[in-house]
Parts: structure tokens; C-alpha cells; sequence
């Protein structure tokens, strides 16, 4: 059997993502996601199903993420997308909201076009607890400061150098990461303090998919929300990756964490009909 899937494929700072904006059963969108992501065929490191907002009314529509989970990526690249249809132009900043997988909140997006694409600032949720955690693998203690969301976990780690060897050993502790079956996504954020570099591998345990992305937006706003968490603070910084840099900002008061957003750059880069077989 064969499946015809249209779909655009967009790189947010080189995390490069399949969105299907044609209609399939929700129990087939691991295997098309799978297909799409292989090397044989579109080619990515996640991928999005758009459908129509059924909870929100003001939504432009909804994100469906293959394996459930929440993608600042994703939302930077749908957003875009859409604006692009509304027929953006330079002069025009388009406000967006989406309803996406992973999160009960609405993501304010605003997406304004010039000659080097998309440019996008939108809201982040924030974490529900931030707090320092420790692991073990084989006779290595890791120091992480874990960042606990709706339907994700995310740790961040400060190294000194991002050598072969402490990616080989965050690509092996990820997988142990003893989570709620309610966690989508487990996250890990290697950061460079003095140069302000961040490697982000992310892991989707129902995909089986790990991936050391070039660019990852909810990472980025994980960086963020650390960065104030820990010097309880406002904090805006530029988040160098090896797609390219994304800004984020972060509010913190008295009640803590309140407000996260983060701003980079969208191209769209292909769209087409892509055919799947069973």
C-alpha cells in the first residue's frame, strides 16, 4: 500500500522539520513520521502534522507532533509557514497563534519576512520546576540542572569542550533517564558558560529517535530559563549552536520564572508529495 503525503519542509536554524499539512489517521503518523525522517526519503530531524484547532477558535491551527511531544522548532516553522500563505511582505509583522501537541497553552507567535527569511519571536512555556539532579553513568557523576515542563524533561549540563567522548556518554545516559510515562521528550543541553555554545540531543522515546539537532528552539528557551533560574535574574542572551544563534529572553521576579520567549530565523526550503509505503 502506498500513501501520498504532501508536506513543506522548513529549517529553523537548521533543525530541519517535515510539516504534513495533508490529513491522516493519528495511529499512522509514527510510521509516516519514521519514513519521511530516513535518509531515503525527505530527510529531517522531526516532523509535524497540521490540523485544525477544534479547542481554540482564535488558533490558526494545531501542531501535532509525531511523537506527542512540544517543539519550539516546529511551531518558529508552522508559523512562518503560515504567514508565507497569508502573503507576507516586509512591511508586515503577522501575529499567530498555535495550539500544539506537548502544551495546554497557546503560542503567541509573531513572524515578520525580509530577504533572509522568516524572522519569529514566540512565547515559550515555561517550566513547572527547575531544580539541580544527579546522575550516574558508569563511574561518572554528572551535575545537571533539570527543567521540568508539561510533557518533557530537559537537563542542562555546563562542559568545558564538547569532545567525542562526553557525547558518546549524553547519548547513553539519556536513554536511562528514569521518567513518567506522561514525558514525551528528554532533553539534554550541553553548554560552553564561556563561549555561550550549546549542543542540544534530544530524545523521543515512542520514535526511538535521538538526535544532536543544530538548532533547537525549546532547548534554547531550557537555556534561558536556567540562565535566570540560576542568577535570579532577567536574562536575554544569544544561544550559539551550530545552525546558527537563537535569542531568547527570560523574565524572574520575586515569584520566579515568569515569561520565556525565544526569536530566530525560518527558511522554507521545499514542498512536494512524498509517497510512503507500508
Amino acid at each position: 500500500m502506498k500513501q501520498e503525503v504532501d508536506f513543506v519542509k522548513c529549517s529553523p536554524t537548521q533543525n530541519m522539520t517535515v510539516l504534513v499539512k495533508s490529513r491522516h489517521p493519528v495511529e499512522d503518523h509514527l510510521h509516516i513520521a519514521s519514513k519521511l525522517m530516513s535518509y531515503d526519503s525527505v530527510h529531517a530531524e522531526q516532523v509535524g502534522f497540521v490540523e485544525e484547532s477544534v479547542q481554540y477558535p482564535n488558533a490558526a491551527a494545531y501542531l501535532r507532533m509525531a511523537g506527542g511531544e512540544f517543539c519550539g522548532n516546529a511551531c518558529m516553522a508552522l508559523a512562518s509557514l503560515l504567514a508565507a500563505e497569508r502573503g507576507a511582505s516586509p512591511l508586515d509583522t503577522s501575529h499567530i497563534l498555535l495550539e500544539t501537541s506537548g502544551t495546554d497553552q497557546l503560542i503567541d507567535c509573531q513572524v515578520r519576512w525580509d530577504e533572509d527569511g522568516y524572522h519569529c519571536r514566540i512565547s515559550m512555556p515555561v517550566p513547572e520546576k527547575i531544580h539541580l539532579r544527579n546522575l550516574q553513568y558508569g563511574e561518572r557523576n554528572w551535575e545537571a540542572t533539570e527543567l521540568i515542563y508539561h510533557d518533557a524533561i530537559h537537563l542542562v549540563m555546563e562542559v568545558q569542550q564538547f569532545s567525542n567522548a562526553i557525547r558518546e556518554e549524553a547519548e547513553a545516559l539519556v536513554r536511562t533517564v528514569d521518567v513518567d510515562d506522561r514525558f514525551s521528550l528528554i532533553g539534554m543541553m550541553l553548554y560552553d558558560a564561556k563561549s555561550g555554545e550549546m549542543a542540544p540531543l534530544i530524545y523521543v522515546p515512542l520514535l526511538d529517535s535521538l538526535i544532536w539537532e543544530r538548532g533547537c528552539g525549546s532547548g534554547t528557551a531550557s537555556m534561558g530559563a536556567y540562565l535566570a533560574w540560576k542568577h535570579q535574574r532577567n536574562i536575554t542572551a544569544d544561544i550559539r549552536q551550530p545552525g546558527g544563534t537563537i535569542h531568547v529572553a527570560a523574565d524572574y521576579g520575586q515569584q520566579g520564572l515568569s515569561k520565556l520567549e525565544i526569536e530566530g530565523t525560518v527558511g522554507i526550503v521545499a514542498k512536494g508529495k512524498a509517497f510512503i509505503h507500508a
